[in-house]
């Protein structure tokens, strides 16, 4: 297949913004022709999962763009770093490794990149919007950006993320098309209470299955009546790009390709497979390695914790402490920094121990009100920020490190059940966690 450029390929290719460009340009054209694809298009915005320092090849290949003169043609977000810069130290982190650590960071935003440093972009003013074609590394985001924003990006691996912001180009394929995004396999659920859709930790644990049965293809989900939250959908793609390789799965009535089935399907018959209640409580039964009562650490924010879930969370701390175990809680610094603006009580700071101040990086404004989609079955539906409409009412602890991880010194006994589940409904007194555990104790 012969690929058709653009003058604007050709000068890059040639040279014209520099070595690094043409670098760029090359590999973008070689993975076009693995992908068997006829054309590139172009991107209106990046995010790069290449940030994390994981050897020395990684790191080499950040600063020989950056020394080459490479910078970002589209506004292009950071995921997570490998360091945090101002508390690493606190950590079992050898100097020499968070020097290289830094040094990838300094390489990606000399190029221009926002040093948004989230594993959740699409909880920044950056998120992009329905029908935009952009370049997205970082699995939770690339799932997310596609089922429930309707933005198109295929799954970006690491290196080649940044070479798509660097020319503004992608080859045309995949999920980038219309005829890739029409489901593949219909998941029925079939008998849920309509309680335990309502709770937030169905979602990893339905996620956790719809990833084991789809695999990488499309996914529609159908007999779902609750309306999740934003919250609840990202614990819900995390979890399917874990266990699977999704990319892009439709809720019919809920997700923006998704109005009706025909139009998820995209009219074709496909393979329709059963959820019951004893498929998820077996799905759940995988993801729980632990024995015993005793409890260790408890770690929420993966991925990244958003302000509703702050506000949701903060109320359960208050007054239950447990000196055996760790808590920590891990937030992009934006949210970080929004969560200790919107008020923090002085009775809060006293219950937590001190620790270095985030140094921002981003504007640090709140996302605005965003519509989305309209969804006919249930009507008008905006789809809001979870980190917008944040009231004052919330008290946050001071001891934000740079990254947004919180470390309190003492922390309540509780049962985070599975990934990215909210710790309000994964308490073992939820009506609806009781449904899943009923035949599995």
């Amino acid at each position: 297949m012969t690929l058709q450029l653009s003058d604007l390929d050709r000068a890059l290719l040639g040279g014209d913004r520099g070595p690094a460009a043409a670098l760029a340009m090359r590999i973008i054209l070689r993975m076009a022709e693995v992908f068997e694809a006829g054309s590139l298009l172009d991107i209106t915005q990046a995010h790069i999962d290449s940030t994390i320092y994981i050897g020395e090849a990684n790191l080499e290949f950040a600063e020989r763009l950056a020394q080459g003169g490479a910078r970002v043609a589209v506004p292009t977000t950071l995921n997570v770093s490998g360091l945090d810069e101002h508390g690493w130290q606190a950590w079992a982190v050898p100097p020499d490794w968070a020097e290289k650590a830094r040094r990838q960071m300094v390489a990606y935003q000399e190029m221009g990149c926002i040093p948004t440093w989230t594993c959740a972009p699409y909880q920044t003013e950056h998120a992009p919007r329905f029908g935009q074609q952009i370049a997205w590394g970082e699995s939770n985001a690339i799932v997310y950006a596609n089922s429930v924003l309707g933005a198109r990006t295929e799954r970006y691996p690491d290196l080649l993320d940044i070479c798509a912001a660097i020319t503004g180009r992608v080859p045309a394929f995949g999920l980038h098309l219309d005829e890739n995004r029409r489901g593949e396999v219909l998941l029925r659920l079939t008998g849920i209470p309509p309680a335990l859709q309502h709770d937030s930790s169905f979602y990893p644990v339905l996620g956790y299955l719809l990833g084991k049965l789809a695999g990488d293809r499309v996914t529609v989900l159908e007999g779902l009546e609750a309306d999740p939250d934003e919250d609840q959908l990202k614990a819900l793609g995390a979890a399917a790009a874990s266990s699977g390789n999704v990319g892009l799965f439709h809720i019919v009535g809920v997700t923006p390709e998704a109005p009706t089935l025909e139009a998820a399907t995209g009219g074709r018959q496909v393979q329709a497979v059963a959820v019951d209640l004893a498929a998820l409580r077996a799905a759940r039964a995988e993801l729980t390695t632990g024995r015993g009562d005793g409890l260790d650490m408890v770690v929420l924010g993966s991925p990244h914790f958003s302000l509703a879930e702050f506000r949701r969370l903060a109320p359960l701390l208050h007054g239950r402490r447990h000196p055996d175990v760790r808590f920590l809680v891990t937030t992009s610094r934006a949210v970080a920094h929004m969560a200790k603006k919107a008020g923090p009580s002085a009775a809060s700071r006293r219950n937590w121990t001190s620790s270095a101040q985030p140094r921002l990086d981003t504007s640090g404004r709140s996302p605005s009100w965003r519509r989305v989609w309209r969804c006919p079955r249930r009507g008008s539906s905006s789809r809001r920020s979870s980190s917008a409409g944040f009231t004052s009412s919330l008290s946050i602890p001071s001891n934000w490190t740079a990254s947004g991880t919180v470390i309190p010194s003492r922390a309540p006994r509780t049962t985070a059940a599975t990934p990215g589940c909210s710790p309000i409904r994964c308490a073992p007194t939820s009506r609806a966690f009781a449904a899943f555990t009923s035949t599995t104790r």
